[in-house]
């Protein structure tokens, strides 16, 4: 892989520079992690605690059967529309062209939307950022069974604080399988405690990065070296569970998946909640911001959580 060669500019606001140093570094995180007190959190001290410590939370079979049934059906009807593929939202895989992620499907999708505002999910990221939250990604993640292709290693934060300009660590992704998730079709992997700890990547960023990056990404994966370092220190935890079960991951956990070559799909839907407080600048990389699609800027509102009967959203919408 060639590296661009990156610059010396260092913004004064950029608290965690990252792709402008000839060699790669780890620095400590200047951010809480939990932002309230455990008073009144909708999971329990013991689960607040094991976030923090940890940087991710699982919890198993959030959504019921009949729930997750309805999303795997809006998850067919999906796959059916024949112009989906041609939507900027929808990254394909380079190779087999077959869909690799759907962006923005709290906006494309009514089931999808409602799913987004979710008092199960909503409070709990509130809780764990410390106020009102609004959706900054929304994305479906595909992993057919044989031909499902690799997630390398990356903290999020990273890339959104680079090509986004997010500027502190204040954001939390929700994962819910929609698909059990086992130990044979490429689970999400995450390195416990990395959260804590901020690897700044080599190489400058190139222009309209995303267009390469979200089929496979070059720029802001974090060195070898250093993620022998995180690893060493705790290990890889691969939460696996039925459809329905969610994790809860910080944005700068350390995290990735292996390819699937078993005849098991694997589909997950992700939701990234940001606090209203930490909406982004300019992207600290010096480039233009990515397309709303990738990361929401401007007319933010924060979202209402919601007690939601999917059945009848489904209903009401399906006439």
């Amino acid at each position: 892989m060639a590296i661009s060669e990156p610059s010396n500019q260092l913004r004064p606001d950029d608290l965690y520079p990252s792709r402008i140093f000839a060699t790669p570094s780890i620095q400590a995180r200047q951010d809480p992690v939990v932002y309230s007190s455990c008073l009144n959190s909708p999971v329990s001290p013991a689960d607040v605690d094991s976030y923090a410590r940890n940087g991710f939370l699982f919890l198993e079979s959030v959504f019921d059967e009949e729930e997750v049934r309805l999303f795997i059906e809006e998850l067919e009807r999906l796959n059916r529309t024949r112009t989906l593929a041609a939507r900027e939202e929808a990254i394909t895989e380079r190779n087999s062209g077959r869909l690799r992620s759907l962006f923005r499907v709290h906006e494309l999708n009514p089931l999808f939307k409602k799913l987004s505002t979710d008092e199960r999910i909503v409070k709990i990221a509130e809780h764990i950022i410390g106020g009102p939250v609004y959706i900054h990604q929304s994305r479906l993640n595909f992993k057919p069974g044989f031909s499902g292709k690799e997630f390398y290693w990356h903290s999020d934060f990273e890339t959104w604080h680079v090509e986004d300009g997010l500027p502190r660590m204040r954001t939390v992704s929700v994962s819910i399988n929609l698909m059990e998730n086992n130990e044979f079709n490429g689970p999400l992997m995450l390195i416990p405690g990395s959260h804590e700890s901020y690897v700044a990547c080599i190489g400058a960023t190139p222009d309209n990065h995303y267009k390469q990056s979200l089929k496979q990404q070059q720029y802001g994966i974090p060195d070898e070296a250093s993620l022998r370092l995180l690893e060493s220190k705790s290990g890889i935890v691969a939460p696996k569970g039925p459809a329905g079960s969610v994790t809860i991951f910080d944005c700068n956990t350390m995290h990735g998946s292996n390819g699937n070559i078993s005849p098991y799909p694997r589909c997950n839907v992700f939701f990234v909640f940001n606090s209203v407080e930490n909406q982004p600048v300019a992207p600290f990389c010096g480039k233009s911001p990515r397309p709303a699609f990738i990361a929401a800027r401007g007319n933010i509102s924060p979202i209402q959580a919601a007690r939601n009967n999917y059945l009848e959203i489904a209903r009401e919408y399906r006439r």
